[in-house]
């Protein structure tokens, strides 16, 4: 059987936060902002509210490295990519049964922005060696910074993140409310990422 594992090579640097906008949301007194008592709190929830909003969504918010390894191709000339929207594929490696590396070429990236997928430029990605495994670098996201976000989900993380705040108890691995508030539902709305035949 086929097997995949994706993995996250390094989350959003604490800078890359809006802290400030959101100790501002919660009107904080000057105290919480100069001392740092609740950095650590607010960082969760708005780690908490971009994770509930990018599952949601299906994309990634701020632009990250990932890597995917696979032991098979889903298809002999397509491998779709489970993130979106794709920004770049960094390098594919080839990794046999006892390690040993090798770049592939013969591929290149289908960008779409709902079923990105790895494809081959003839007829056949390149064979995954016995026992081995082949592994995509990848980058993706739909901003390289807070501010460059679109407003409504960017606004969205704020709203969720606000909710993790008032309720402490809901910042569990995986947590989101449910239902959504619906205010935050109604930003989402037009980023829900489809179905589509041959995609995710």
């Amino acid at each position: 059987m086929e097997a995949m594992e994706l993995t996250e090579l390094a989350k959003p640097p604490v800078a890359a936060l809006p802290l400030a906008g959101f100790r501002a949301q919660l009107r904080l007194g000057s105290g919480f902002a100069s001392d740092g008592v609740q950095d650590g709190l607010l960082e969760a929830c708005l780690r908490a509210g971009m994770a509930a909003v990018e599952r949601r969504t299906g994309r990634v918010l701020l632009a990250r490295d990932f890597s995917l390894a696979v032991t098979g191709w889903a298809a002999p000339a397509r491998q779709p990519l489970p993130l979106a929207p794709v920004r770049a594929v960094n390098g594919v490696d080839l990794v046999d049964a006892q390690g040993q590396t090798v770049a592939a070429d013969g591929w290149w990236l289908r960008a779409d922005d709902q079923a990105p997928a790895l494809e081959a430029r003839g007829v056949a990605l390149p064979a995954i060696p016995a026992g081995g495994r082949a592994v995509i670098r990848f980058r993706a996201g739909l901003a390289e910074s807070w501010a460059a976000l679109p407003d409504d989900l960017a606004r969205a993380v704020m709203m969720l993140a606000a909710h993790y705040y008032d309720h402490r108890g809901a910042l569990g691995e995986g947590a989101m409310p449910r239902p959504l508030p619906e205010g935050v539902a109604a930003l989402l709305a037009p980023w829900r990422r489809l179905s589509l035949g041959g995609g995710r």
